[in-house]
């Protein structure tokens, strides 16, 4: 739909039906109150610069505050030029002056909606890959391989879940990846941090209450029923109270939750997802965590491998998060050395990825290192540099082909023969 706003009727109207002639859907307004006050937004505005009341450019800078990609054309009288040039630079697609030409006016539209088509195109790109990137786990290994399959065959299913993890090691992350892999992705994703929650707050957080419940007190829903149609992530869930536990395994049993202060039962529709920092099934056996709530939360299970296990990934993560940061500074990613990829994959990382990340963050802001060690340093002839070099791309190699060392050479460009005789000298285990 194309908007025209021309306070002149005869040629507001004669405007439309050139417009309509050339294929396209035209409404014509004679001022730009009229067109604001419409609720639909055009694909395109056609206006007059000069005309009571509101002008082209109180039209040109609301519709811009409402929708900034929307393309408008401004039309001006003769002598206006510098006007048009003005309006531009506030936002405008292009003008036409006073006589135009008719061929000329449907170029320019056609191009405005073109330009406008692409604008809109590009900014659904953008959202796309930035919730992309915000679920996206990265990492070559074997066991990051295993993890993305994993979640693939899980996300899609409405199970309940329990992701067991160390501090760190992206427990969170996980759960927002199976969400997005789910049909409920376009519901609300709500996380509560178990061990952050006082026990007195902690039932009024979660079911939510009435006016009059206590003093003060008013309407409010709690966390299970915020996250209606979505996810709701249950972290730490190993620090919830012991006197909660029945009360959280009742709700879930019978996907209805009751408010504090009222008698109404009301439905639930969500998935959980509990996080623990250690094994809640072990935590049945000594009775700190209840054994009906674990095999209600356990509809499937998913381990995260510390990131001290993931070999090359923490070369791979630790380069991703000092790009990352050094584009947001607005700095030059530093290089990391050979000696300095030797240090990474050494050190044991007890914070695991978040660990990682903040020692990247600094790096790249050349704060400080790990350890202290010096980025530039190396260790080693050139020879003894190749060959680790030679080593480690086997070995990558070797884990993104499932050990099979056919594949590996056909990947590598090198003879099967000569792959197993090079496995056998760096003693790369399979």
């Amino acid at each position: 739909m194309i908007h025209v706003v021309e306070d002149d009727a005869d040629h507001c109207a004669a405007l439309c039906d050139l417009i309509e002639a050339s294929g396209y859907h035209a409404q014509g307004f004679l001022n730009g109150s009229e067109a604001l006050a419409t609720q639909r937004v055009p694909d395109l505005v056609v206006t007059d610069l000069r005309m009571p009341g509101m002008d082209g450019f109180e039209v040109l800078r609301q519709w811009k505050d409402r929708a900034a990609d929307l393309p408008l054309i401004v039309i001006t009288g003769h002598g206006d030029v510098p006007h048009a040039v003005r309006a531009m630079r506030q936002g405008a697609e292009d003008f036409l002056e006073k006589p135009y030409d008719a061929s000329h006016l449907m170029a320019v539209i056609a191009r405005a909606l073109k330009a406008g088509q692409m604008r809109a195109e590009l900014a659904q790109l953008r959202s796309q890959i930035a919730a992309r990137d915000s679920t996206e786990i990265l990492g070559q290994s074997a066991s990051i391989i295993a993890l993305r399959d994993r979640i693939a065959a899980l996300g899609p299913l409405d199970l309940d879940l329990i992701v067991t993890g160390e501090t760190g090691t992206g427990k969170e992350l996980v759960a927002r990846a199976l969400h997005a892999a789910s049909p409920r992705a376009q519901g609300p994703f709500v996380a509560v941090n178990c061990a952050a929650l006082p026990e007195s707050l902690f039932e009024m957080e979660m079911f939510g209450h009435v006016a009059g419940a206590f003093p003060g007190a008013h309407d409010k829903i709690g966390k299970l029923e915020a996250a209606a149609g979505g996810t709701l992530v249950l972290d730490e869930i190993e620090a919830m109270p012991a006197a909660l536990q029945p009360k959280l395994l009742r709700a879930l049993q019978e996907r209805q939750v009751e408010r504090l202060g009222e008698n109404i039962l009301r439905p639930l529709d969500l998935r959980i997802i509990a996080l623990s920092k250690s094994d809640l099934s072990k935590r049945t056996l000594d009775g700190s965590f209840r054994a009906d709530l674990f095999y209600r939360l356990a509809g499937a299970q998913i381990t995260l491998d510390p990131l001290r296990g993931l070999g090359d990934d923490i070369t791979l993560l630790f380069s991703h998060f000092a790009q990352a940061a050094a584009a947001r500074y607005g700095r030059d990613t530093p290089a990391i050395s050979y000696g300095f990829r030797q240090h990474l994959a050494k050190r044991g990382w007890a914070g695991n990825v978040r660990e990682l990340k903040a020692a990247a963050e600094r790096f790249a802001l050349g704060l400080d290192l790990p350890d202290g060690t010096p980025a530039t340093q190396e260790a080693g002839s050139l020879a003894d540099r190749v060959a680790a070099y030679e080593a480690r791309e086997i070995a990558a190699t070797l884990e993104r082909c499932r050990g099979n060392t056919e594949r590996t050479a056909q990947a590598l460009g090198i003879a099967r023969r000569t792959l197993n005789d090079k496995i056998a000298r760096y003693q790369i285990r399979i």
